[in-house]
């Protein structure tokens, strides 16, 4: 499936509480998409509508995909906890959403996709037996797994320590490329490193910030890296 630009445009409320807006978006397509921004100002709720986890929620606009398509059937969303279930091996884990669509495991596949992420010879082993970087990447084997081509990102390596957080966004831009990606973060420094757009969410909306002209992931400890991550940073000290 070719991946679509996604587009949001709308304000949001829960009981009437104002969430969001009004706030437009633009994640275009086949790009990695940073949205950064203070906590609070409703990043994760943008992700859950373009999920279609909206319950609860009031909004007022439109959401979705710039070809008109619905995004039910093309959207895979890996969260900040890695939602494995304890157990599982990873091989059933990672084919878990097809188990409960009701469809065939794919083990091999499943196994397949594990060795793309470097864990083929910890696919029998349960969650427990696996470290914490290991856990996240089955949860991204299990996001391969569902090759949608909209794939939204719920600050999925913050838990992680800064070696295995790069090691992640490093493993996750090669293996998402070409995909819709929008990537919800808090990180001045990841978004430095992987955002082809970048999208920064306060409450006075959302402004894009052009990031520097090199391929991501862009080198951690490169001049023009440190000093957009410096900018980036500063923009959120100024937000509210």
């Amino acid at each position: 499936m070719t991946a679509p630009a996604l587009r949001l445009a709308g304000r949001a409320t829960i009981d009437g509480v104002p969430v969001f807006g009004p706030v437009t978006l633009d994640a275009p397509a086949g790009r990695w998409t940073c949205l950064l921004g203070p906590s609070g100002v409703g990043k994760s709720t943008i992700l859950r509508l373009f999920a279609g986890l909206d319950d609860g929620l009031a909004f007022d606009g439109e959401a979705g995909a710039d070809d008109g398509a619905p995004l039910d059937g093309r959207v895979a969303l890996m969260a900040q906890s890695d939602l494995l279930l304890p157990w599982l091996d990873a091989t059933a884990n990672v084919t878990l959403g097809a188990r409960l669509r009701g469809g065939a495991p794919q083990a091999d596949r499943a196994r397949e996709v594990l060795q793309r992420v470097g864990l083929a010879e910890h696919a029998a082993k349960r969650p427990g037996a696996l470290s914490g970087g290991q856990r996240q990447r089955v949860a991204l084997a299990r996001t391969l797994m569902e090759d949608r081509p909209v794939v939204l990102l719920d600050e999925p390596f913050s838990a992680l320590d800064a070696r295995s957080r790069a090691l992640m966004q490093d493993l996750a831009t090669g293996l998402l490329a070409g995909r819709t990606v929008l990537h919800v973060t808090h990180d001045a420094a990841e978004a430095a490193r992987l955002g082809q757009t970048i999208l920064l969410m306060t409450r006075d909306g959302i402004a894009a910030i052009d990031p520097p002209d090199a391929p991501v992931p862009r080198p951690f400890d490169a001049p023009e890296t440190l000093a957009f991550q410096s900018r980036l940073l500063r923009r959120l000290m100024e937000a509210r």
